[in-house]
């Protein structure tokens, strides 16, 4: 069995293009020869061997136009190799990977991976859709990160007979013992409040500087990432009066990501908008027993993900009043914060795990390659 992991970008920077590194890394492990090709945001383009024995083939970049990255030798490529393949597993969404498909002339199994619809650009989907449409048509099966996707994509309307839900799974964090004691003293007495993400409108951030001034004291809320909202968030921050309460870390170098979710009492995925279709930053939370506080967005799967009551709280997207009462009440409730954390666990292990998802892509593959 050989398979190729299709679409997005080297390197590694969002929740696709971590599902298909993490896919070629686990199957390899389970004996699968395994590729992934992907257009190379920086750089010429080159094949590298990853520990597990799979390769990375990465194409260089001449442009990125309306989210999409122009890289005309994965086309050329993919045309030469594309026998090579038992069976193409194509992550959407990617123009570029779906075109590089049309006209490579593969005749083998597809499994078109649907992370999320396109909604940021209406303008970019108008051109895309007969490609997409066409790509919907070519694949043998459809698979999504969340069942809420099967039931309100627009576009999977009229294929949920040959859909199906494989949730992302990751390899649970690791309580840090080294750094994240140092971060609780510096805000000894606080609760913790852990937030990760780009500075995007999607993200809501504005929401949770809204919540935090509706916070008690012995609240602190940490933002990581950097983006387009830095500057206009930090003036929010400033007029807000509540320079104390939330700290702005930057970008986090991944080697103290676990050090931040180890350090804090309550994870928040404020995000309003539907292309955040899943919330991976949720997930790694839940592997150390956070409580999670995340939205109810309408066709979104992060509702899904954080089970409310169970792992975590969920509430109506841009209502800040709710986002803060949801983090009182975990917070300040021993009770409630014990159950909610076990839940978190507890629903990880039993459907977010990498061998979850990596074994159940094996099992899928066997169906379809004869």
């Amino acid at each position: 069995m050989k398979i190729l992991q299709l679409g997005k970008f080297y390197p590694i920077r969002g929740g696709v293009e971590k599902v298909m590194y993490d896919l070629i890394s686990g199957l390899s492990k389970l004996g699968v020869e395994c590729d992934m090709m992907c257009a190379e945001t920086k750089g010429s383009g080159t094949v590298r061997d990853i520990d597990t024995g799979a390769h990375i083939h990465s194409f260089h970049s001449w442009a990125k136009i309306a989210s999409t990255t122009i890289a005309p030798s994965m086309i050329s490529s993919l045309r030469a190799r594309c026998n090579e393949y038992d069976l193409i597993h194509i992550h959407h969404p990617d123009p570029m990977a779906a075109i590089a498909l049309r006209m490579s002339g593969y005749k083998g199994p597809v499994v078109l991976h649907w992370h999320a619809d396109i909604i940021k650009s209406k303008t970019m989907l108008k051109v895309y859709e007969p490609l997409q449409e066409w790509l919907i048509k070519r694949s043998d099966v459809i698979v999504t990160t969340s069942p809420v996707t099967i039931e309100h994509s627009p576009a999977l309307a009229r294929h949920r007979s040959r859909t199906l839900c494989i949730p992302i799974g990751i390899t649970g964090l690791t309580e840090d013992i080294e750094e994240a004691p140092s971060i609780r003293q510096r805000f000894a007495g606080k609760k913790i409040i852990f937030s990760l993400g780009r500075l995007v409108p999607y993200k809501g951030y504005k929401y949770l500087l809204e919540a935090a001034t509706m916070l008690p004291d012995d609240y602190v809320v940490l933002i990581g990432g950097e983006g387009p909202l830095r500057d206009s968030l930090e003036h929010m921050r400033q007029s807000s009066g509540v320079n104390d309460k939330v700290i702005f870390l930057g970008r986090v170098p991944d080697d103290m990501i676990p050090a931040y979710y180890s350090a804090c009492d309550i994870f928040c995925l404020p995000s309003v908008m539907k292309t955040e279709a899943f919330g991976i930053v949720q997930i790694e939370a839940m592997s150390l027993g956070k409580p999670v506080v995340a939205t109810k967005i309408k066709g979104s799967g992060t509702a899904w993900v954080n089970n409310s009551g169970v792992s975590g709280l969920n509430v109506d997207p841009g209502d800040a009043r709710q986002l803060a009462d949801a983090l009182r009440s975990i917070g300040d409730d021993p009770e409630l914060y014990a159950r909610l954390s076990a839940g978190a666990r507890e629903r990880f292990h039993s459907t977010f795990t990498l061998d979850c998802m990596v074994n159940q892509c094996h099992e899928l593959y066997k169906t379809l390659i004869k």
